[in-house]
């Protein structure tokens, strides 16, 4: 049985970050995967990885079909196209541990999306702090996001048990949306305590910068609009997990812009936690 796992990765600008991000998966310990690379700004990503010695014919180039199409579209170009039966999301700024593929795959035997514990780091690749660590576990949707309280792209998951595509119309979140398309047919993630992926906080990157709380909450708004019409067809407690993890951060995307100028540098994530702790309790 085939367990080749195609790796998406969305390229826009990307020079100056996807060297290390391809030198990751060149380094996984399973060998078995297909590593689409797909240009949103017209660049020539095959030869600029030919010219740094890291070409593989695992490699895959396709281009978006325009210039600054988006994450969402850009990722969508390679679904519409893999075949492989397993597949990845990897940011072109992030790096993937060498043993995730490995230990993801194994779990797919039994899981049909595999979740995994942050190492959040700098653009220089300074650990600022793991989320999500801890002991490996099976998540029901209502229990997800309490775990992995911040960046749903890391998944990896069975196409055969579940897929999606990403929404186009959505500004933020739709990595969250997307995990949510795939938790219609598969009841259950399986969640590594063990930070197997490394997520790059840029200064400018939508979970970081000070300028996006309307469209992280507009976005949210709409998940939970989409959740309580039975949008994902989940059971009522897995509707009310995700609905008060959802409230909770929506309250904390409206105080972040003045917590972040009392202690500047605080990561969203360390807003978050506390919020999330207090309505738990």
């Amino acid at each position: 049985m085939s367990q080749t796992v195609a790796i998406i990765t969305p390229a826009y600008k990307a020079q100056g970050t996807l060297a290390a991000t391809v030198r990751s998966v060149l380094e996984q310990t399973h060998a078995d995967w297909q590593h689409w690379i797909i240009a949103d700004d017209g660049f020539d990503y095959e030869g600029f990885l030919e010219e740094l010695g890291l070409r593989d014919s695992r490699q895959v180039f396709l281009g978006s079909g325009g210039i600054g199409r988006g994450a969402s579209v850009t990722r969508n170009v390679a679904l519409d196209r893999i075949d492989t039966p397993y597949a990845a999301i990897l940011d072109a700024d992030d790096r993937l541990k060498p043993s995730k593929l490995e230990k993801a795959v194994a779990a797919l035997g039994e899981h049909g999306i595999v979740t995994t514990a942050l190492d959040v780091m700098t653009e220089d690749f300074r650990h600022l702090r793991l989320v999500g660590a801890g002991a490996d576990r099976v998540l029901s949707p209502g229990e997800h996001k309490w775990v992995s309280i911040s960046m749903d792209a890391m998944v990896v998951w069975d196409r055969n048990r579940g897929d999606g595509r990403f929404d186009p119309h959505m500004s933020n979140m739709t990595d969250l949306e997307f995990l949510l398309q795939l938790y219609r047919t598969i009841p259950n993630s399986y969640h590594s305590g063990k930070p197997l992926h490394d997520y790059i906080k840029r200064d400018g990157s939508m979970s970081n910068g000070k300028d996006v709380a309307a469209g992280m909450i507009a976005s949210k708004r709409e998940i939970l609009r989409r959740l309580e019409t039975g949008h994902y067809q989940l059971a009522a407690s897995d509707v009310a997990g995700l609905r008060d993890f959802l409230r909770v951060s929506i309250e904390a995307e409206a105080a972040y812009g003045s917590a972040l100028a009392a202690r500047p540098g605080l990561l969203f994530e360390d807003h978050l936690e506390p919020m999330l702790a207090a309505a738990g309790a």
